[in-house]
């Protein structure tokens, strides 16, 4: 009978200890080559979330690029409109700007 269970399909083993918490396994021993990819991983990853951020920058600039001639246009009409109803106060004569004046106490 062969003690070494890491061959053998079965359930898993659970090591605790005799107040009823788990052992961490130990380590296992790295050689040069999980280092190498280890650290290659971590560099692969921090370009990718980088690459996303650039994303994330280009898609502000193109929503800002359509929506600028928007409201480019809006503030067009809306000076247009205020720039009519002044024209035609003063043809009236009247003020375009009212002072309420409070009584006093």
């Amino acid at each position: 009978m062969e003690n070494n269970r890491r061959w053998r399909p079965g359930p898993p083993i659970l090591d605790m200890t005799p107040e009823g918490g788990f052992r961490e396994p130990a380590p296992a021993p790295k050689g040069w080559l999980d280092r190498a990819l280890a650290r290659v991983g971590g560099v692969a990853l921090l370009l990718a979330v980088a690459a996303g951020g650039l994303v994330v920058v280009a898609l502000a600039f193109v929503l800002l690029g359509l929506l600028l001639p928007i409201a480019i246009g809006a503030a067009l009409v809306a000076f247009v409109s205020i720039w009519w109803r002044l024209r035609r106060l003063r043809g009236r004569g009247a003020s375009p700007f009212v002072v309420v004046r409070r009584q006093g106490r």
